[in-house]
């Protein structure tokens, strides 16, 4: 059984900046977090694992609620989900935004309330939308014209869902190309700027089945600036505006999604939180104003900023080798619990 020590004073040292607040090094090499030597850890579970300190996620969830109290938070699933999480963002009050028939069925299975969970994905199956349906999930998201007619379809004349339209405002901000999905040059959602948006909006219009309750866009993800987030709630607001114009639509959400980046190594940015929820409350307000809209509801979606910088990934190394300049760690681990260096180039700080 894991024992949970008495936390020591706090750690110092740079190069566990980091790691998850609650981490100690009373002795060199003799590593806890939040209280759990990560060596029992290791006996006990195997490795690779992944460690988690509940008491910072929680901490996490509710700076995010103290930031923005009128907004609607929901956590990301993709950047980490397992029963426990989800009954701990249950308990804190946040929303799932959940990409599959299997992370929502975890999540409803889990005792999660369906109607705070958000259906996202460009390329959502039969499965996938038929268990948003029969679990009664709060709102999908359309990301494609042909998703339309294929919701409506299994919604039936006699049903209702709401539904929101991912959109591409046709900004560039990320920390790689790769996650950048901001601009109209990528899978995710529809284009503002080719009419692409406003034609499927429409045809949303048509379904009387499908209720339009907001606009919905992800910029990308490790985002650190705030500026793309405040250019995206100006484009935002002005497809709401013409929305209005042409339909007399007044669309109650505003979804900015997530990707609010974080520091893996010591020295590296992070998203500044306060600047952020001050200046797009104050930026959604104006734009509004200016646009003669009433402010609608704003839902953000954070994931790796939430769970991220609370756990790491815990591995034994197998074999450490020289090679001419180079040094080769092998460790017991590889692409199925760590995609991220091989699919980008990421760099952590090991330790």
């Amino acid at each position: 059984m894991t024992t949970v020590h008495e936390p020591t004073a706090p750690t110092t040292t740079a190069e566990l900046s980091v790691w998850p607040a609650s981490t100690t090094e009373p002795l060199r090499g003799d590593i806890s977090v939040g209280g759990v030597p990560l060596a029992e850890i290791a006996d006990r579970f195997g490795t690779p694992v992944y460690v988690l300190d509940e008491a910072e996620i929680r901490d996490r969830c509710r700076t995010y609620r103290d930031a923005f109290p009128d907004a609607e938070i929901l956590y990301a699933a993709k950047a980490f989900l397992c029963r426990a999480m989800a009954h701990w963002m249950d308990e804190e009050g946040l929303g799932l935004d959940v990409c599959s028939a299997g992370e929502l069925e975890l999540a409803v299975t889990t005792g999660f309330p369906p109607d705070r969970i958000v259906l996202h994905g460009n390329a959502k199956s039969p499965r996938d939308l038929d268990a948003a349906l029969r679990l009664n999930v709060g709102r999908i998201v359309i990301d494609s014209s042909s998703e339309i007619a294929r919701l409506a379809a299994a919604v039936g004349p006699d049903g209702h869902q709401k539904v929101m339209v991912r959109v591409v405002p046709g900004i560039s901000a990320g920390g790689h190309e790769k996650i950048r999905t901001g601009t109209d040059d990528q899978k995710f959602g529809l284009s503002i700027a080719d009419g692409y948006a406003q034609h499927a909006i429409a045809r949303i219009l048509d379904q009387r089945q499908l209720e339009l309750t907001g606009l919905h866009c992800h910029l990308g993800s490790q985002i650190t600036s705030v500026k793309p987030y405040l250019v995206a709630v100006r484009r935002l607001v002005g497809l709401m505006a013409r929305l209005y114009e042409q339909h007399g639509l007044l669309l109650p959400e505003l979804d900015l999604g997530g990707g609010h980046g974080v520091a893996y190594r010591p020295g590296e940015r992070a998203l500044d939180l306060t600047s952020l929820a001050r200046k797009v409350r104050a930026e959604l307000a104006d734009a509004c104003a200016t646009a003669g809209l009433p402010v609608p509801r704003l839902i953000v979606e954070p994931g790796r900023a939430i769970v991220g910088p609370a756990g790491i990934a815990l591995y034994r190394v197998l074999a450490v080798k020289h090679a001419g300049t180079h040094v080769f760690v092998a460790v017991d681990g590889g692409m199925g619990d760590n995609p991220r260096p091989a699919l980008y180039g990421v760099r952590y700080a090991p330790r």
